[in-house]
């Protein structure tokens, strides 16, 4: 785990809440987001957690700089900002993760776990936020173009992509369509490459540009339950 923020109490905060975690190790600290790529590049974090507003490279910046390597690390945004226009560029640059700074450190240690693991996980502020843009997204001018990248896909992927929309995880998808979690791991992996994405919140946000999302049995998840 890599900790990205400008106050270093905030840095070393972090660091004390997860290292009492017990199955969390932070390997290190960056103050900018001009220092997270060679942050990255020495210590080779699976997770870092990044702050948005930092006095150089902000930390939308820094996350689409590091998501757009070949094996780029999990990024999980934790600020204090959650416009739409933040939450909606952290996540189409594929941060898996968007937490306000008052996320209990309970949580803030889950959804750790569940994003170096793949899952999505967004606090209930950005994702009321995240389920408002959908449902007035039917004017965007990315449907056409989301539409036309979802007609690439044969009948049984545009099922699991519709399920990843509903924000279902594998095991939920898997139970719908009578696949294994292994299965669905797999047909998940096909669907990035051929839509050229890197996490599945990336997924969902296609889908739902495309009109194409419906309600998840029990209300929509996207990994937080």
């Amino acid at each position: 785990m890599l900790i990205v923020d400008d106050d270093p109490l905030v840095r070393a905060g972090l660091a004390m809440m997860l290292a009492s975690a017990g199955d969390l190790a932070v390997v290190g600290d960056a103050a900018d987001g001009a220092e997270v790529v060679a942050a990255v590049n020495a210590l080779r974090p699976d997770v870092v957690l990044m702050d948005i507003r930092m006095p150089r490279v902000d930390g939308l910046a820094a996350t689409e700089l590091l998501r757009a390597r070949r094996d780029p690390p999990e990024i999980i945004i934790l600020t204090t900002f959650d416009s739409d226009e933040h939450v909606l560029r952290a996540l189409r640059a594929g941060a898996g993760g968007f937490l306000l700074k008052h996320t209990p450190p309970p949580q803030i240690a889950q959804a750790i776990r569940r994003v170096a693991a793949g899952e999505p996980m967004l606090s209930p502020d950005v994702l009321r936020r995240l389920m408002a843009y959908v449902a007035g997204a039917g004017a965007d001018p990315r449907r056409a173009r989301a539409v036309e990248l979802l007609g690439r896909l044969g009948g049984s992927e545009r099922a699991v992509a519709a399920l990843v929309g509903r924000g279902l995880t594998n095991g939920e998808i898997g139970a719908e369509l009578s696949l294994s979690v292994a299965t669905v791991k797999a047909y998940v992996s096909r669907l990035l490459a051929k839509l050229e994405l890197n996490n599945r919140v990336q997924i969902a946000l296609l889908v739902h540009d495309a009109g194409e999302d419906g309600p998840a049995p029990g209300g929509p998840s996207f990994g937080h339950r």
